[in-house]
């Protein structure tokens, strides 16, 4: 049977409308792929995250090895090349299989979701670490970006 892989980003939204959107796609784990979970948004650093889906029967998980490497993003800040961006991330990635191993687990278990700031997937490294998971599956796992 084929599952499915959620995407969301939290850029343009407040943390209610946030929880509803997850509920909405009957997601039961969220797996926060920021390298640093912190925001200037309220509700969305860690710990104020973690405490509010945990009220809302959501699973909050942070792969911080998962987050793009603050060089890689601020070299993007200044040449803004998207495609030198992905490729760097997907080689750091590649030395992350054991971590990426660990949020598959998950994948297999739950219905998840990959989290970040960016509102678009296309660009954000998620759709770089959504691939990544994708690739461990032999099941057809679908992506989704909501």
């Amino acid at each position: 049977m084929s599952r499915e892989l959620f995407t969301v980003g939290y850029e343009g939204t407040d943390i209610d409308n946030f929880i509803t959107h997850l509920k909405d796609n009957a997601i039961n784990c969220l797996l926060d792929v920021r390298e640093t979970p912190l925001s200037r948004k309220r509700g969305f650093s860690k710990t104020a995250l973690s405490e509010r889906l945990n009220r809302e029967n959501i699973y909050y998980v942070h792969f911080r090895e998962l987050g793009s490497p603050k060089p890689i993003r601020e070299k993007l800040k200044v040449n803004h090349d998207y495609s030198v961006f992905f490729k760097r991330v997907d080689e750091y990635l590649t030395s992350k299989i054991e971590t990426i191993e660990n949020a598959y687990r998950y994948v297999r278990e739950n219905t998840c979701c990959l989290m970040c700031f960016e509102h678009l997937a296309a660009t954000c490294h998620r759709k770089i670490v959504a691939r990544k998971i994708k690739e461990l599956d032999g099941t057809g796992l679908q992506i989704k970006n909501i």
